[in-house]
């Protein structure tokens, strides 16, 4: 390719991989803007962040999952662009998971909406939510093993380490929603530090490939 095409060719790129350092701040500002004004007994250290989407102002977090959606379904583009095939696949994964979470509103957990018991059966629309939302988690967990590879030793050990955070963080947030005693008040809590150790990952991740 010529030079001229080269430089279109990266500039594109570039401009996708830009989308993983808006996605992450983005969602991050918005829940926690919503998680403080909720009210009606939402609680931040308890309920998980997809339960913003019930009761009033939900839409604020629908619009939420899909932006941010959109936007990783972009910046997975550009890692693809940037040859890091698998690692684009399981972002675009973590993707389409940020997207099903929009479109399918999460089921009633820990008594929010006031009113609802701790844990309710399935609806078809929180049995997507989560259909979507699980092996997402997951993708995320995966995609930082896979691209701790050939980057040298301290990006090596940055992602293992965020890796094993956000699994750890995950795993006590599950357990949280499952109302196991001891971290049923602090499910939420444990939910978003894996959220944010896990957008951390995509941030550094896009500043990296931006600068080779």
């Amino acid at each position: 390719m010529s030079p001229p095409v080269v430089a279109e060719r990266r500039t594109r790129t570039d401009r996708l991989l830009a989308c993983g350092l808006v996605a992450g701040p983005l969602f991050v500002v918005v829940f926690m803007l919503e998680s403080a004004f909720k009210g009606a007994g939402y609680s931040a250290l308890r309920h998980p962040v997809s339960s913003l989407e019930l009761g009033g102002g939900g839409w604020v977090q629908v619009a939420n999952f899909l932006v941010a959606g959109v936007l990783t379904m972009a910046f997975a583009l550009g890692v693809w662009r940037s040859g890091h095939r698998a690692g684009a696949v399981l972002i675009g994964v973590w993707g389409v998971g940020l997207l099903g979470a929009g479109v399918f509103t999460t089921d009633p957990v820990s008594g929010f909406p006031l009113g609802t018991p701790a844990a309710s059966d399935y609806t078809t629309s929180g049995a997507m939510h989560d259909g979507f939302s699980l092996p997402a988690f997951l993708a995320l967990f995966v995609a930082q093993l896979v691209l701790s590879r050939g980057n040298g030793r301290r990006w090596l050990v940055y992602s293992l380490l965020s890796a094993t955070a956000y699994l750890v963080c995950f795993f006590l947030a599950s357990a949280g929603f499952n109302q196991t005693a001891g971290l049923v008040a602090v499910g939420g809590l444990f939910q978003r530090l894996a959220v944010v150790v896990g957008w951390g990952f995509t941030i550094a991740l896009a500043v990296r490939l931006r600068r080779t």
